[in-house]
């Protein structure tokens, strides 16, 4: 679809709703990935009315869950899915008892493109509720403007370098910041082309991703880190010899924390098909900025590998020879925020080397939470212990080291164990990297009061073993815990695959698989349970 076409279908689908909606209403998106969903967002923002992007409700309860708490949170007038899921959505509806009106906006004579008005949008008009993500918490909808996204999508090409013959490409969701905000609207703002696929025909067979870059000169294409991790294991040397990736210019990597091991695996396994490790772009950023917040190309990723023990402090140095080592990756210096790195219990800022939370100011952080504005306070008004501010608190650790920014972790997943600081991600990553039978499969790790906090790791496996297989696999995961992280484990659960419950960007809910853990309410494939553990979840199948 050329960008005229792009412009009659936006004024069609403004004109259906500008003659139900108020500018300032909220409309629920309901749509698959495809053009039906991005002419519907345009559609929106021609009409005054604020998108709220959402994935179907699902076929599982706690996605039909979350999909009604997101409708009813924001207020929704009317929604919008495309002729293939109207049916559905009008179930779900129906059996929510939401009690308004969705429609298939693709269907014949759905508006008409002369009868558009302009709403006369201003920088500071509202334009769409991105709702988080939901992996420490219910999904808040985050107030994104007119002002944010642009300043964030200039943001974006000013860090990385995009231009216009700059192609765009990928399989992220839509209805996610980084498919959304990250992905697609850079390539309209820039006036490029944008090449879209369905997420779940990359899970299936993630060679097609590639084959899509290669097939539509992207130069531009941004996935979660699990994604490279998952290319590397399943294209195959036959797959491989059929790509050209010289024209991948910038492969941004975030959403997730960014395993070093990631990078320079798929810079080895690609580079036959011309794929280049300055093309790798680790990127920070979250929905509460709009998406961007920093990242760099056109050099190799900044690994740098730290002392384990000094960070469990907060510091960052070189490690000892023989040592533990952490390694770290850079994400790029922070050009268009003011950025403090903060003790989070007395809010002193912390000088660089330094871990703390990261706080943020600048033109991309949004105005808040959706009707929450005890939330929006805590969360977008923090000011340092010398009143400085106000920032946004954006849950993450992390330091500055020469202007770069380093991610280590969320405040929320932290593990306090016998007084020492481990990072959920930095266990599963482990486990994951050295039994083949966890690959590309999702875990983790969080610690229950037995009375002292002890550590409980779940993980999803794939195939099938015996009692005694799972017994001594089991020991195996157990013990490489404690080689490489010094803890013991208290409580060990094998679970089958798509076990994990995971955000709609693909990030684990750890909160939610503990309390699903602590209520009994898994069904493990085995279970290795301490007695202070069995006892405080009760009897456990294995």
């Amino acid at each position: 679809m050329d960008y005229a076409a792009l412009d009659a279908e936006a004024r069609r689908v403004a004109s259906w709703l500008q003659e139900r909606c108020a500018p300032g209403d909220r409309v629920l998106l309901l749509h698959p990935p495809g053009l039906p969903f991005v002419t519907a967002f345009l559609g929106c923002l021609y009409a005054g009315t604020v998108a709220v992007p959402s994935p179907m409700p699902g076929q599982f309860q706690y996605q039909q869950r979350r999909v009604t708490r997101i409708a009813l949170d924001a207020g929704v007038g009317v929604a919008l899915t495309d002729s293939g899921q109207l049916e559905e959505a009008r179930r779900w509806i129906e059996t929510e008892n939401l009690g308004f009106t969705v429609a298939a906006s693709d269907t014949d004579g759905f508006g008409a493109a002369d009868a558009w008005r302009d709403p006369g949008a201003t920088a500071g008009d509202l334009v769409l509720l991105q709702y988080t993500s939901g992996s420490t918490g219910d999904p808040k909808g985050v107030m994104v403007d007119h002002g944010n996204l642009l300043h964030n999508a200039d943001s974006l090409r000013r860090a990385l370098g995009l231009t216009e013959d700059t192609n765009f490409g990928g399989w992220i969701p839509l209805y996610h910041d980084m498919g959304l905000m990250g992905q697609l609207l850079p390539s309209l703002f820039l006036g490029s082309h944008c090449a879209l696929m369905s997420p779940m025909a990359f899970l299936k067979r993630p060679h097609q991703w590639l084959s899509l870059l290669d097939r539509y000169d992207v130069g531009y294409s941004a996935a979660p880190n699990f994604a490279y991790e998952l290319c590397v294991r399943r294209v195959t040397d036959a797959q491989l010899a059929g790509l050209d990736l010289s024209r991948w210019t910038f492969a941004a990597n975030g959403s997730e924390p960014i395993q070093a091991s990631t990078l320079r695996d798929f810079a080895e396994r690609f580079a036959p098909a011309g794929f280049r490790a300055e093309a790798l772009a680790p990127c920070y950023g979250m929905a509460e900025a709009t998406v961007f917040v920093s990242g760099l190309a056109g050099r190799p990723p900044r690994v740098e590998p730290v002392d384990s023990d000094a960070l469990e402090k907060h510091v960052l140095q070189p490690p000892l020879p023989e040592g533990p080592v952490r390694e770290l990756v850079g994400c790029g210096n922070v050009p268009d925020f003011d950025v403090r790195i903060v003790d989070p219990a007395d809010g002193t800022v912390l000088p660089d080397g330094t871990t703390g939370e990261i706080w943020l100011r600048g033109p991309s952080v949004a105005a808040g939470y959706w009707g929450r504005p005890d939330a929006t306070e805590e969360t977008f008004g923090a000011r340092t212990a010398d009143g400085d501010g106000p920032f946004l608190r954006t849950g993450d650790l992390g330091a500055l080291v020469d202007g770069e920014i380093y991610v280590t972790g969320r405040s929320k997943d932290l593990l306090i164990v016998h007084g020492r600081n481990l990072y959920p991600q930095d266990i599963e990553h482990e486990l994951r990297r050295r039994h083949p039978e966890l690959a590309t499969l999702a875990g983790t790790a969080f610690t229950v009061p037995v009375p002292q906090e002890e550590v409980v790791v779940l993980h999803e496996i794939r195939g099938r073993f015996t009692d005694e297989q799972y017994a001594e696999l089991s020991r195996a995961l157990r013990t490489t815990v404690y080689q490489e992280f010094g803890v013991r484990t208290a409580g060990l659960v094998l679970l089958r695959p798509g076990s994990v419950r995971k955000t709609t960007s693909g990030k684990v809910q750890r909160s939610e698989m503990r309390r699903l853990f602590l209520d009994g309410a898994l069904t493990p494939l085995h279970a290795h349970l301490e007695p202070a553990v069995r006892e405080l979840v009760g009897e456990v199948p294995a």
